[in-house]
């Protein structure tokens, strides 16, 4: 006899209780690998009639996808929103929501102010009140970090350029973004140093969400993250001297993104012509001084292009434990070169990505766009870049975002630690539920029978 509807629908709903909850275990532990560092972050969005409603519908999905990539809470990550056009209102304080599914509906109920475009106002206020204590901002400290995120699509009718750089000084990081046609002396006005990191430009508000995931990796900060990161360089003959020097400040400019440390990142260097010289290990050098100085001096070969030879060498060598490799962690290769290579390359590139090395091709000049994608790995078009110039390579620098927190090998933050835990605990609970169910309802058969 089949049991009772009510005692079948209890079942069934327990049953399908634990589905949705492995469900949401997936979809949780994909999205929040990594645990951002603490921050009070502030977005100040420019809402100016020049913005249309619907291009700020936009700008407030753009938060919210920023936001959900945040760690946010009490000691970790503060959100505000201050939204301005002639006036400022405070529409998020530092100190109101603690959780990101508030955050997300406070952000969607914002409505645009549509009148003037007070920039500067909006930075003022940002300084003397959304960044105070009073508004739950923490005392200022190496330990927490004080960023506002200001989105403008016009030129200010205030001064900006005093008050943005005692927002600086006061140790609020600003990174502009311009929309449509924003005056770009002023975004750069407002922005910290470096420039190119802190200054963005999209064409339409219809494309903003395309920097989400810059602004989500620039707050990743894994506590136990460790990454070693491997540059091989084309030194040969047809990149000539004044290029080479260009490439070392490319390589250095990468070396300022990296967290180096004994515990984090290490990096080391390979250049490659018509044989290959490994310049330094992993490991050799642990700071951002001694990594850049010895990129400095690294001598230029010239010769060839052995572009597969220099990828065996990588994948046998370079990320050995004898070399330097730390068991355990991922690994990173970032592959420069100007042209054509003279052997095979096929071979060595899919074996460096069956190894699980996340790669990265850059090239410049007569650098063969299929070669690239061949060394790159998946997905190709966020691993491999191209630019004509040398002088332009700034440009990838920015642009080529070496993400600790990887998708293939996620790093075990406390928070995540705990959620399995909680996770795992949940799941018995309701497997001795459905036990304990599965008993009295055979208990019930039996008397029925």
């Amino acid at each position: 006899m089949t049991p009772s509807l009510p005692l079948l629908l209890l079942l069934l709903g327990l049953m399908g209780a634990q589905a949705t909850f492995d469900h949401r275990t997936a979809a949780a532990m994909a999205a929040g690998l990594c645990k951002t560092r603490p921050t009070d972050l502030v977005f100040i969005v420019d809402s100016s009639r020049s913005v249309r409603p619907s291009e700020f519908e936009q700008v407030k999905v753009f938060l919210a996808k920023v936001i959900e990539g945040l760690d946010v809470g009490t000691n970790a990550t503060r959100v505000g929103v201050v939204n301005y056009a002639s006036r400022v209102k405070n529409e998020v304080s530092l100190k109101t929501h603690r959780t990101k599914s508030a955050l997300i509906k406070a952000v969607t109920r914002i409505e645009p102010l549509s009148t003037g475009t007070m920039t500067g106002l909006a930075i003022q206020f940002a300084l003397n009140v959304a960044f105070s204590e009073g508004e739950g901002a923490r005392t200022r400290s190496n330990d927490i970090s004080k960023v506002a995120i200001i989105v403008t699509d016009g030129r200010p009718q205030d001064n900006i350029k005093e008050i943005a750089l005692r927002a600086r000084e006061a140790g609020i990081e600003i990174f502009a973004i311009g929309v449509g046609r924003v005056d770009m002396t002023t975004l750069k006005q407002m922005a910290s140093d470096p420039l190119d990191d802190h200054v963005d430009y999209v064409e339409s508000y219809s494309v903003i969400e395309k920097l989400t995931k810059k602004f989500q990796e620039a707050f990743c900060a894994c506590s136990n993250a460790a990454t070693d990161v491997v540059f091989l360089i084309d030194g040969s003959k047809s990149v000539r001297p004044e290029n080479f020097e260009l490439v070392k400040k490319w390589i250095n400019q990468i070396i300022d993104k990296l967290d180096v440390s004994d515990s984090k990142t290490h990096v080391g260097l390979v250049q490659y012509s018509s044989s290959v010289k490994q310049e330094f290990p992993l490991g050799r050098h642990n700071s951002k001084k001694d990594l850049k100085d010895a990129v400095k001096r690294m001598a230029y070969m010239e010769r060839g292009t052995m572009t597969g030879q220099a990828l065996r060498f990588l994948t046998e060598n370079s990320f050995s434990p004898g070399q330097g490799a730390r068991p355990g962690v991922s690994k990173v290769g970032i592959v420069f070169t100007d042209g054509r290579s003279q052997d095979y390359i096929g071979e060595a590139a899919k074996k460096a990505k069956e190894n699980g090395f996340k790669m990265y091709a850059v090239g410049v000049g007569n650098a063969v766009e299929n070669e690239l994608k061949e060394i790159a790995s998946e997905p190709t078009g966020e691993h491999y870049f191209y630019t004509a110039d040398f002088k332009t390579m700034t440009q990838i620098a920015k642009k080529l975002q070496i993400n600790i927190c990887q998708d293939e090998d996620p790093c075990e933050c406390d928070s995540l630690v705990k959620f399995q835990k909680k996770v795992e605990v949940a799941i018995q609970a309701l497997t001795k539920k459905l036990e304990n169910m599965s008993k009295r309802i055979a208990l019930l058969e039996n008397k029925i029978v």
